[in-house]
């Protein structure tokens, strides 16, 4: 079984740490590098953590296949995440108000080898948002006790973080949440919603995230507010 999940990566506006603030503005060559690093462990950790979470249920396809790694290159897909760090350079470094988006290599696994298949599903997918939550909390209590380098390389790795798990835990296919979603729904109503959400999922994620409300997509409305204010707890 593939699961593959689209990388939305939404950026409240920027890091100004001394202000407590989040918004982007034109970046130097440390700071570029430290947004290129961020996206590297977002997307690394969220997917490793899939394929550790699979082979600890009982299925060794992601191992056997390498994705039980830290190494970012396993992860890569050459449409999907060139297509995201292309778009992240256009809105971080040139401005251009576009919506960073796309994906990272899917991790596969095989339900037959899962003792419970749906509840297990779920918390494979579940992995992956959970994964990036540590991370952005840990990294929160380095910043917090670290100089000016640290605090400059770490921020954007906790807000990438905080981005792609909020954005993936939105109960549609073919985003983690999707996955979660069904398998908290008693059998019966599973076996629907997950004929349904892999019909339409995909065009209405397309429709949450297009820009339709002054500019601003459905989802950016619902999910700034959340995003912004676990940034706003964990860097303070």
């Amino acid at each position: 079984m593939r699961i593959k999940r689209i990388r939305v990566l939404f950026f409240p506006r920027l890091v100004n740490y001394t202000n407590k603030t989040l918004r982007f503005q034109s970046l130097n060559l440390m700071e570029l590098i430290s947004w290129l690093l961020a996206f590297a462990v977002a997307i690394t950790v969220h997917e490793a953590a899939h394929a550790w979470m699979s082979d600890r249920l009982g299925d060794p396809t992601a191992r056997l296949m390498g994705r039980l790694s830290l190494n970012p290159i396993v992860h890569y897909d050459p449409v999907g995440t060139t297509m995201l760090l292309i778009l992240v350079f256009m809105r971080a470094v040139l401005n251009i108000p576009v919506i960073p988006f796309g994906w990272a290599k899917p991790v596969q696994f095989d339900p037959y080898n899962l003792k419970n298949p749906r509840r297990d599903s779920a918390l494979i997918s579940l992995a992956g948002p959970s994964s990036n939550i540590l991370v952005a909390v840990l990294l929160s209590i380095l910043v917090r006790f670290a100089g000016g380098f640290l605090i400059t390389l770490f921020i954007p790795v906790i807000v990438l973080n905080v981005a792609l798990a909020i954005f993936n835990l939105i109960p549609v296919h073919p985003l983690d949440g999707g996955k979660i979603f069904v398998g908290l729904l008693p059998p019966d109503q599973a076996r629907d919603a997950d004929i349904f959400l892999h019909r339409w999922g995909i065009f209405i994620l397309f429709l949450l995230i297009f820009p339709t409300f002054g500019g601003v997509s459905p989802v950016s409305l619902f999910l700034s507010p959340i995003i912004n204010f676990l940034l706003g707890v964990l860097v303070r």
